[in-house]
């Protein structure tokens, strides 16, 4: 989740390379922020937060150490999930204070830049394209939508049944498994040719199983972008983070206008309700962090 300019690279490569000093964390850039509206949020590591402000624009940061915020020691927190949640968590404490004070443009956990001055030249640099971002989310939230599929179902086991116990539509009779040699009706090939027949079948089962449910994910995407500005797929989640037996099938993020939102979480529950098997979980309303680099719309 970076944002436009924004490499979001670790402190050493925006030029604190000193592992014993201090860096400059960024969370976001705001429009028409009034730092105060931040109250005691505090940032990552429990650091006071601050307001940086040039042209026209507010980076909200914060001070850290190096040796836990520089390049070095980032390669190995960034695979730490517990110091990685606790950040995550503390930087979208930040980012959502300051969104439901006044448009607010995240950027990549873990951005670190030298100091205040560097961040204000970044502002000055980057203006432009910030503002667009930022008129592009105003007034605009962000909501997540999962789906997971029951492993049975791509197995291809429960796909060929409704959920009134007939046979799906398009779905093929299964003729069982292939008989083994003397009782296949005269067909030669011995029990190796009966292994790989059954073989064959399974997988071409699963195969249709996953199309069928790959085609389901695909119509409830359909329904759900109809009711919102914009969208935007997401690689499938880490089971580790998501805690889900199901696989997912459906991973993406969905910019709506205020006056979507009703509609478009209708849209969800019916789904959620429609397709046995498949379970659609919605999360939201978030800042849009993936609505806010080039293209994400």
């Amino acid at each position: 989740m970076t944002a436009p300019g924004f490499a979001g690279r670790a402190a050493g490569a925006h030029g604190a390379a000193d592992p014993a000093g201090t860096g400059v964390y960024l969370y976001g850039v705001a429009r028409g922020l009034d730092p105060a509206a931040l109250g005691d949020t505090p940032g990552v590591a429990g650091a006071p937060v601050r307001g940086v402000v040039a042209a026209g624009l507010t980076a909200l940061v914060s001070t850290v150490r190096l040796d836990e915020y520089g390049e070095s020691a980032l390669r190995a927190n960034l695979e730490d999930l517990e110091w990685l949640e606790a950040t995550a968590r503390a930087h979208h404490d930040v980012v959502d204070r300051a969104a439901h004070a006044a448009p607010t443009a995240p950027v990549r956990i873990a951005t670190i830049y030298r100091d205040d001055a560097r961040v204000a030249e970044v502002l000055a640099d980057e203006g432009g394209r910030f503002t667009e971002v930022l008129d592009l989310i105003a007034g605009r939230s962000e909501w997540g939508v999962k789906a997971y599929a029951d492993p049975e179902l791509l197995r291809g086991d429960a796909a060929q049944q409704d959920p009134g116990g007939g046979l799906a539509p398009g779905a093929e009779p299964s003729t069982g498994p292939a008989p083994a040699d003397g009782a296949d009706g005269g067909s030669s090939g011995g029990v190796g040719t009966a292994y790989l027949r059954r073989r064959q079948q399974e997988r071409r089962r699963r195969a249709d199983a996953g199309r069928r449910v790959g085609e389901q994910a695909d119509a409830v995407h359909a329904e759900l972008a109809d009711h919102a500005v914009a969208s935007r797929h997401h690689p499938p989640q880490d089971p580790r983070l998501s805690g889900r037996a199901g696989t997912q099938v459906l991973n993406v993020a969905y910019l709506l206008d205020e006056e979507q939102v009703e509609g478009f979480l209708a849209v969800a529950r019916t789904a959620d309700e429609r397709l046995a098997g498949i379970e659609v979980e919605v999360t939201g309303p978030w800042p849009p962090y993936s609505f806010i680099e080039p293209g994400a719309a």
